[in-house]
């Protein structure tokens, strides 16, 4: 996890990129990321090991249909918010298709879609929604449920510092306004 979490944050980062460009070319930059988080996840999965000892158990209790709704309702989320702020830029696919076709990219523009007009990281709010909404909690569903919670609020960090570095002020107004990973109440 350490490993997934090392390679997420440092291949995010605008120095790494400048970097990485310098050995293989800019529209690929993305698709690149992507294979190395990929790499990084395979590893995770061959090299676990479950920790079966269950830690709370609702199989079988009014509560499982809930947690299991809730499971999917934070899925649903992660998918439908990769699609709000472009799904095939995200994985590097638009970048390519650009570079193919001969399109220069249009410069980024701070947008606030359906999800991010309410918090300004639907995407791992998902991820911890779905995370943590689990009928039966393993010792070992929990160490990754705790670490990757973790690393999303570390992540939010440097991704906020990218985004208010790009976008200035029209961020910080933005972050005044809407909550980081719950909706404002005011």
């Amino acid at each position: 996890m350490g490993l997934f979490g090392l390679q997420h944050t440092l291949m995010a980062r605008q120095g790494f990129k400048a970097a990485w460009t310098k050995l293989m070319p800019k529209p690929i930059e993305r698709s690149g990321y992507m294979v190395f988080t990929c790499l990084a996840l395979i590893a995770m999965f061959v090299f676990w090991q479950p920790l079966p000892m269950l830690l709370w158990d609702a199989r079988g209790t009014v509560g499982e249909p809930i947690l299991w709704a809730l499971c999917a309702l934070g899925w649903g989320i992660v998918l439908l918010s990769t699609f709000l702020i472009n799904h095939f830029e995200l994985f590097g696919l638009s970048q390519v298709w650009r570079y193919l076709k001969a399109k220069t990219p249009a410069p980024p523009r701070l947008r606030q879609p359906l999800f991010y007009k309410l918090v300004r990281h639907p995407l791992y709010a998902g991820f911890l929604i779905a995370f943590w909404a689990t009928p039966a909690m393993s010792a070992g569903h929990l160490i990754f449920s705790a670490s990757m919670s973790v690393y999303i609020l570390i992540a939010i960090e440097f991704e906020e510092r990218d985004l208010i570095a790009l976008f200035g002020s029209d961020y910080e107004a933005y972050r005044q306004r809407v909550g980081k990973l719950a909706p404002r109440l005011r």
